[in-house]
């Protein structure tokens, strides 16, 4: 497993992040500036950073910048953030950086992208090298994930599958077919929403460490996502 540090100034979305990679058996730092962050690269030398672009000391761009031009970038770098434009994320990939996550950011593609940050070669892009693949092509149309993936659009984390309305098999164990149940009303609350576990909290009246844990105990997404991402 692999040190991960997550700056992010928001004080939820630090602890969301840290109790998913904490629960896959990731050791996780956090810092909620710039400074903070520099501090604990400077420590621990993480094997994964999960950066957010905007913070009030000095924005993530600014401090992948930093690291890049001084020889620190030897690890991956994953760009968060809900207001990005494409041009901010073809700044970040010309600097280095190897994926970006909208927020607000599922669980599926948080695993997907760190599972696949970590299986990747240290960045070796110089903050005046522009990906040629990534420039050309490009289009208003494009989301910010997408620029940051080479103008391909990334695969859907879920399908919209589930239906409002569902059989069940009735002559089965009851564990089962409440399991299967509670399976089918999740995966349906999570296609409708998106993916956004703040959301389906929300919606379900659940509290979101109960609900990912919940999530993982009936295998909803979670496992089936990380299995397609290997």
């Amino acid at each position: 497993m692999a040190t991960i540090l997550v700056v992010d100034d928001e004080l939820g979305i630090r602890d969301l992040l840290s109790e998913i990679l904490n629960d896959e058996g990731h050791t996780v730092e956090l810092a909620e500036n710039a400074a903070q962050a520099r501090a604990v690269r400077a420590q621990l030398r993480p094997d994964l950073v999960l950066l957010d672009i905007w913070m009030p000391d000095t924005d993530g761009v600014t401090l992948l910048k930093e690291w890049a031009s001084t020889g620190l970038l030897s690890m991956p770098v994953i760009m968060m953030s809900g207001h990005a434009t494409i041009d901010t994320a073809v700044e970040a990939t010309r600097i280095g950086a190897t994926a970006f996550l909208e927020k607000p950011i599922t669980m599926a593609k948080l695993l997907k992208a760190v599972d696949q940050g970590l299986n990747k070669a240290p960045p070796k892009t110089s903050p005046t090298a522009a990906p040629t693949r990534l420039i050309s092509g490009l289009s208003m149309d494009l989301t910010v994930e997408a620029a940051m993936t080479g103008s391909t659009l990334p695969e859907p984390v879920m399908d919209m599958g589930p239906q409002s309305s569902q059989s069940f098999n009735l002559e089965g164990p009851l564990r089962e077919t409440r399991d299967e149940f509670e399976k089918a009303y999740f995966e349906y609350h999570l296609a409708k929403e998106s993916g956004s576990m703040t959301r389906v909290a929300e919606k379900t009246g659940l509290e979101r460490t109960h609900l990912y844990r919940k999530l993982k105990q009936l295998g909803v997404d979670l496992a089936r996502s990380k299995r397609n991402a290997l």
